[in-house]
């Protein structure tokens, strides 16, 4: 029998109860949930730079926006306000399209 001891998705345990197994879950309080959420960002983004084609990149990408959602969500924050202040600071700083690598700053 596996233990997986990790956040799943909302419907994992339907599903796997449609397939004839049974599992133990619970629900998290608040404090271990975001830790969870945490835990599990490192796990989608270990996955997402192990990933070998696009579609697979484009899965893991999707597991990772999920979980921003879910952190925004438990900071009080609607997907619209995270937009809302992502676009904010990419208007003052910028994105990441010009691919630019900063080496050193140097003082006088």
């Amino acid at each position: 029998m596996p233990v997986y001891n990790k956040l799943v998705r909302d419907f994992i345990p339907e599903i796997i109860e449609q397939d004839g197994k049974i599992c133990v879950t619970y629900v998290l309080n608040e404090s271990a949930y975001i830790a969870e959420v945490n835990r599990k960002m490192h796990e989608e983004l270990a996955e997402y730079e192990e990933a070998n084609t696009a579609e697979e990149s484009v899965e893991e990408l999707a597991d990772l926006l999920e979980l921003v959602y879910a952190a925004a969500q438990h900071h009080g924050v609607t997907i619209e306000e995270l937009e809302t202040a992502r676009k904010e600071k990419a208007e003052k700083c910028g994105g990441f399209t010009e691919r630019i690598y900063l080496v050193e700053v140097q003082d006088d």
